[in-house]
């Protein structure tokens, strides 16, 4: 576990320690910390540490000091461009929840439930680098919910356009995050990069591996994005041109019956449903919606016409888990399934 002891590697290490495939057996984290027990300088956030994890020691972001063949990256931005590639150059399967690799060429940017076809990319990509080892990465948080939401809507009707507007919960921006006196009582517009990564990522997360290159599919899109004073759940509202015109009850159809792809049926952390589309006026709410599916399915309500372009709904996913450890988890369930664990 690389980035160990951040919040967003603290919540791989909640989801890991009773795993039933994988074994955490190495954390790693900043020169700062490394030599020292885990539970000795991470900050937990959530629950208790459990002793066999606090007892680990922790070791560098150095190829050289870690030894599993599995490795998660929890690392930031600025860490991962150098670290993530040394590892999978080394023979190392990287699951990256950095925005680094996310939109290169041979790299595949992977929901299970969304285009688990896309893990095709990975022989193209030790080819062209010549590493053995792979990086796989998980979308964007925000990106995440939208891109389940719509995934059913594509297939059934086809999307030409998208506008997406954002309500982000303080977690999307790590601990400590937003200072308490910016977003208490406060709407904060803006969030660095995140509008560009919703735009570029969701094409790439609904369009095609054709074999060599990975095809967008041919919709654009347009992203505002704001920090609210919500701890977890990114709330996504969408306005959606369809290919296809479709009624609201054809829409909701569509979503109540879709199940994802069957390759992702049955991992550890899928969920029984990856999406649910709740009836209620007032919902989905992070409160209320964060955790369902403890905290892997994407909820969806308030499906209905939009006077301008065809179809308005709005989707919750829980930002920590489905967003990011939790994806880039059943991101490894799936490539083990595949084989390539």
């Amino acid at each position: 576990m690389l980035g160990a002891t951040g919040a967003v590697g603290q919540a791989f290490l909640r989801l890991l320690v009773r795993h039933p495939w994988f074994d955490v057996v190495e954390v790693a984290a900043s020169e700062r910390s490394a030599g020292r027990p885990y539970g000795d300088v991470a900050r937990w956030l959530e629950g208790d540490l459990p002793d066999r994890i606090a007892a680990l020691p922790v070791l560098s972001c150095d190829v050289s000091a870690v030894r599993a063949p599995l490795v998660f990256s929890a690392l930031d931005a600025a860490a991962a461009g150098a670290i993530e590639p040394a590892f999978a150059r080394a023979g190392r399967l990287v699951l990256s929840n950095a925005k680094n690799f996310r939109m290169e060429p041979d790299v595949p940017l992977v929901i299970p439930e969304v285009n688990a076809s896309h893990l095709g990319a990975l022989g193209t990509q030790r080819s062209r680098r010549a590493w053995s080892g792979a990086i796989v990465t998980n979308a964007n948080c925000a990106a995440t919910g939208a891109a389940v939401a719509l995934a059913p809507l594509h297939a059934a009707f086809g999307i030409e356009q998208v506008f997406v507007t954002t309500l982000q919960a303080v977690s999307g921006a790590g601990y400590p995050g937003v200072p308490s006196l910016d977003i208490l009582g406060n709407v904060v517009p803006y969030i660095a990069d995140e509008e560009e990564k919703i735009e570029r990522e969701l094409p790439k997360l609904l369009g095609a591996w054709t074999g060599s290159a990975f095809e967008p599919a041919p919709f654009a899109v347009s992203a505002q994005t704001n920090r609210v004073p919500v701890e977890h759940g990114h709330l996504t509202c969408l306005s959606v041109k369809l290919g296809t015109r479709a009624t609201p009850d054809a829409a909701i159809e569509v979503l109540r019956a879709w199940e994802g792809d069957p390759a992702s049926r049955g991992l550890p952390s899928a969920p029984e449903r990856p999406l649910v589309v709740t009836g209620a006026d007032t919902r989905p709410q992070p409160r209320r919606d964060a955790n369902a599916g403890h905290g892997m399915t994407v909820t969806v309500g308030r499906v209905r016409r939009d006077p301008i372009l065809d179809l308005r709904l709005v989707a919750l996913a829980h930002n920590v888990i489905r967003g990011a450890a939790g994806g880039s988890i059943l991101n490894a369930e799936l490539l083990a399934a595949c084989g390539e664990l």
